[in-house]
């Protein structure tokens, strides 16, 4: 997973062209060390959650927003600090991200109540806004050619593997030392990467932009306003005040970021964007993909430990083959689309992620994990690798080649939103299961999970456009 600023290729670095400065592979490395960081806080959280919940008297909503509150910071910013990397210099937005970062995973690690701890996730959301898109934007100016290639290779496997080892890690972590280290963790990384990096990153020269403040906020309140509403319908009904309010707030505050956003001229996201097929089909694959994905790990972390007892190191190991399946589909999906098309590619993952939800929806508290819940996880997620590449191929290799950047920031965003919106959806569907230790609450979600998979296959047949993408290289890979 990466997350590529739409103006990356416009920076300008002091490494030379011929590749002379040895130093570009160290900065690499530890771009890629930071980066890797961000990634795992998506994931890391999910096996810990029963934990924090314990400690600090957590209820369902804030277990939500434990998890909701990073990805939609991370996603809902994106945008704009790519923008503000080009105003300040990429060098000076990856370092101070890197240290907005990792002072919020220590305050994190430190809380000691539901305000402290979702305050600190939000920060470490804002952090990563920052670091993220100027750090590709770094690694993409510095290298060329092969090296580009190899460098990029390296910075998609970060993503690829950030979500496997999450898993693994977080459970490892709260297991032995407890929830905490898997926030302390990100401490130690962070320093020693705020201590090298400034001796390796090129000094980028600042360059005139305006930032689109209005229509970051606007975007980041309206997703927040969404999720609020769709968070409070699990316990206060979906016709209720408390619900409906924010949804339609949410609403108004997206038709207000719309009209900012045709007003300004520099705007955070160009609308035009979404007059692109492939930019549409693009976007809507990687927000369910996520959806769906993320949530699997928030629902099926919260049935093993609530429901069947399983320990955060052994219900991290039982994830692990998801988050494997999930790479091999993700591999498997980048040779087909060139082979089949990003139609028939999309279709079949939609379709084999539909079929691996339907056995969960039959889920009990009695059967064997291994036989009713591990099988069809690995179905379904492998299926939903194929669709984030088909999602990214889509996006950038059936626009013109000056816009596959602009595509890029589009998808990118849909993805960190895709995970909050999919962990709110769920949460609030299953919200009997996961107060109460009911099974029902999780055999709905996972229905929901059935039925939005096939939904999207259905919508892929007339969204996806037909043909095979020509991927031209570059920064825009997930």
């Amino acid at each position: 997973m990466s997350h590529p600023h739409h103006t990356a290729d416009a920076a300008h670095t002091s490494i030379s062209h011929d590749g002379a400065d040895p130093r570009r592979w160290l900065m690499l490395a530890l771009l890629c060390l930071a980066q890797f960081m961000l990634i795992l806080d998506v994931t890391v959280v999910n096996v810990a959650l029963p934990d924090m919940a314990a400690d600090l008297n957590l209820g369902r909503e804030t277990l939500t927003w434990v998890v909701t509150a990073y990805t939609l910071c991370f996603g809902g910013l994106m945008l704009l600090g790519g923008r503000l990397a080009d105003a300040i210099g990429a060098h000076r937005s990856v370092l101070a991200g890197l240290a907005v970062f990792t002072a919020a995973s220590l305050v994190t690690g430190l809380a000691t109540s539901a305000p402290m701890l979702l305050s600190g996730r939000v920060f470490q959301g804002i952090g990563a806004a920052l670091l993220s898109p100027a750090a590709l934007s770094i690694v993409t100016t510095s290298f060329h050619g092969d090296e580009r290639n190899k460098a990029l290779g390296v910075w998609a496997a970060i993503g690829g593997t950030g979500s496997a080892v999450g898993v693994l890690l977080g459970g490892a972590l709260t297991d032995g030392p407890g929830w905490e280290w898997v926030f302390y963790i990100n401490v130690p990384v962070g320093v020693v990467a705020l201590a090298a990096l400034p001796a390796v990153l090129p000094r980028h020269s600042p360059r005139p932009a305006r930032l689109d403040l209005p229509g970051a906020v606007l975007v980041t309140a309206g997703t927040g306003s969404l999720i609020y509403g769709l968070v409070k319908a699990g316990d206060a009904g979906w016709g209720s005040a408390a619900a409906v309010f924010p949804l339609l707030g949410g609403l108004v505050l997206y038709g207000a970021f719309v009209a900012v956003e045709r007003a300004s001229r520099a705007p955070l996201m160009d609308l035009r964007m979404f007059t692109r097929r492939p930019v549409v089909a693009g976007a809507f694959l990687m927000l369910v993909a996520t959806a769906l994905l993320i949530a699997f790990f928030f629902l099926g972390s919260v049935y093993l430990q609530h429901l069947r007892g399983f320990s955060p190191l052994k219900t991290g190991l039982v994830f692990l083959p998801v988050a494997v399946a999930t790479g091999i589909g993700a591999h498997l999906g980048s040779r087909l689309v060139g082979r089949i098309g990003s139609r028939t590619t999309a279709v079949a993952g939609m379709v084999i992620a539909a079929a691996g939800s339907v056995p969960l929806a039959w889920l009990s508290a009695d059967d064997s994990v291994y036989v009713g819940l591990l099988p069809g996880l690995v179905v379904a997620s492998f299926g939903i690798g194929a669709v984030f590449v088909t999602a990214t191929t889509t996006a950038l290799a059936m626009v013109a080649h000056e816009e596959a950047g602009l595509a890029s920031g589009v998808v990118n965003t849909f993805h960190e939103v895709g995970g909050s919106i999919g962990v709110a959806v769920m949460s609030t569907i299953a919200a009997t299961g996961i107060e109460r230790g009911a099974i029902d609450g999780f055999t709905d979600a996972f229905t929901l999970s059935a039925a939005a998979a096939a939904a999207s296959a259905l919508i892929a047949v007339v969204l996806v456009p037909r043909g095979k993408p020509q991927m031209t290289g570059g920064p825009h890979v997930h």
